[in-house]
């Protein structure tokens, strides 16, 4: 029993009539429902993994961002695929940011993609080791296509930021050790576009011709500072690495400090620790080159001379060896004074001329002095034929190195004019091919000439000629040109033969030899 106290219960609401809610068509929900969603979210940074990735014919981008629970869907607009800094494919995981908007066709909503990055270092080292392992199954790594270094360039390509301080350092090493002709390629060396761009540069320098305006490298050197993964991405992009491997000038990569690797460093010819370590590798030090040739002739002056002192002791010696030439003359002057004594006065005169003869004689003998001085100057003159042979040598070798180098040039461009020449030659022969007139026959037409071979081209020219050929693209027929039109000759044909005659007169026989229809044969034509 309710008490008598207790509130009376409220009456319940009674339902408004539903003529009174505004209606709504599916349109105009949809039209709300987008703006709503786009002015709640009309910013935001989304993490997840791309699914079921495909590119339209307009050139937008449709994908799913996923993670394990939930999906949604994401659209890039074409003119803002073109400038996404990550090239989207399924499994990747990526941080987009964008706004989120309605698709009202489906009742779907979905992100508007603006710009899209990789989802850390990790996916990026990831990313890095699948594409490494992909380039180096197609052989782009192996050492067998590295070539060897120029010993010394005469122009060196470089290819960086011309704004950074890479230019200037290596400019700088290039001078202190030995200046050489440098070509700048300027590039973005980090970025969107930064890889097309490194990539474009190689090829145009190797596109340079031998002997042009301006002049083709000897070496290249790619070249960056140091940064992040993320700013040495352009630098691990496929297009740059196929380049360098392409290269058919020597390359050297300088990106990035000691501990940096990107897969350009793969595909070069050698890798640089730093930019400054490549201008150091490219070029030797001249001032040690210098040092090098000045020590070589040193030595090989210091050699010579060692030789002729000791020749010169060895002389010496045997000079020391030998007597005086007054102490053998001693003896016979004593001689010869005994002989005078002996044969009396008579005989002086004669002693006394031959012992000036004697006399003579012995001063015309030299002395092992004079001969060592002799040597001296003889052993001078070699040295002086020496110096010259080595300095003739080593113009020689010089000599040698610029007509092999200018050789290999040469071969080059040979073979560059030998293609340029078969190609042109098979485009002659397509268009040959193409004007021939067996082309025409084979679509069913036929060419007619008369009996000495000349093309007739009218009616009258082929009754002058009566007899001629109808070539095909298969052969040729002979005929035989003639009034009347098809429809006599065949009728002429099939008319019964009219009997013979038992006597003909010998005059009647060349009037009725030619009243014969199968006497007369007919054009076809």
């Amino acid at each position: 029993m309710m008490d008598l106290f207790d509130a009376p219960p409220e009456p319940k609401a009674e339902k408004k009539p539903a003529s009174n809610l505004p209606e709504l068509t599916v349109t105009e929900l949809s039209l709300v429902l987008k703006r709503t969603v786009e002015d709640a979210f009309s910013y935001v940074r989304l993490r997840g993994e791309i699914s079921g990735f495909k590119r339209a014919a307009s050139g937008h981008m449709y994908m799913a961002l996923k993670d394990t629970d939930s999906v949604i869907d994401g659209i890039c607009w074409r003119g803002q695929a073109s400038k996404l800094s990550v090239l989207p494919e399924d499994g990747l995981e990526v941080v987009v940011t964008g706004k989120l908007t309605t698709y009202p066709g489906r009742s779907k909503y979905q992100i508007v993609i603006e710009s899209m990055e990789l989802a850390g270092e990790g996916a990026l080292l990831k990313l890095l080791e699948e594409r490494r392992k992909k380039l180096a199954a197609e052989g782009l790594f192996a050492e067998e296509r590295k070539r060897p270094l120029p010993f010394l360039p005469q122009v060196i390509g470089v290819v960086t930021s011309p704004t950074g301080a890479v230019i200037r350092d290596i400019l700088h090493r290039l001078k202190d050790r030995f200046p050489r002709h440098v070509l700048l390629w300027p590039v973005m060396v980090q970025g969107e576009g930064a890889a097309e761009q490194v990539a474009r540069a190689i090829a145009g320098f190797n596109r340079l011709p031998d002997g042009g305006k301006v002049p083709r490298p000897d070496l290249l050197i790619v070249a960056r500072g140091g940064g992040s993964l993320e700013d040495l991405w352009a630098f691990n992009e496929e297009v740059v690495v196929r380049a360098a491997a392409a290269s058919e000038i020597p390359l050297i990569s300088a990106v990035g400090h000691e501990t940096d690797t990107t897969l350009i460093d793969f595909a070069s010819d050698r890798r640089a620790p730093t930019p400054t370590a490549a201008a150091e590798m490219a070029v030797p030090v001249r001032t040690d080159l210098i040092a090098m040739v000045k020590d070589m002739d040193r030595r090989a002056i210091s050699g010579l001379n060692r030789q002729l002192q000791e020749t010169a002791r060895h002389l010496e010696g045997l000079g020391r060896g030998l007597p005086k030439p007054d102490s053998l003359l001693q003896v016979a002057s004593q001689r010869l004074d005994d002989y005078a004594e002996r044969l009396g006065l008579g005989w002086q005169a004669g002693l006394r001329s031959l012992e000036q003869r004697t006399a003579l004689a012995g001063s015309r003998l030299r002395s092992p002095r004079e001969v060592l001085d002799h040597k001296a100057e003889r052993l001078a003159g070699l040295g002086e034929r020496l110096n010259t042979a080595l300095n003739q040598a080593r113009r020689q070798a010089e000599r040698r190195y610029e007509d092999r180098r200018l050789g290999e040039r040469l071969d080059q461009a040979f073979g560059r004019i030998a293609t340029d020449g078969n190609r042109h030659l098979e485009r002659l022969d397509a268009q040959l091919e193409a004007l021939s007139y067996q082309n025409v026959l084979k679509r069913g037409y036929a060419v007619v000439r008369d009996e000495n071979g000349q093309v007739i081209s009218t009616a009258e020219a082929a009754h002058a000629a009566g007899n001629g050929s109808v070539g095909f693209q298969d052969g040729g027929v002979d005929v035989v040109f003639g009034a009347g039109s098809f429809a006599d000759v065949i009728t002429k044909r099939t008319q019964p033969k009219p009997k013979a005659k038992a006597k003909k007169t010998e005059a009647a026989k060349p009037d009725e030899a030619e009243a014969k229809p199968e006497n007369r044969q007919g054009s076809l034509l």
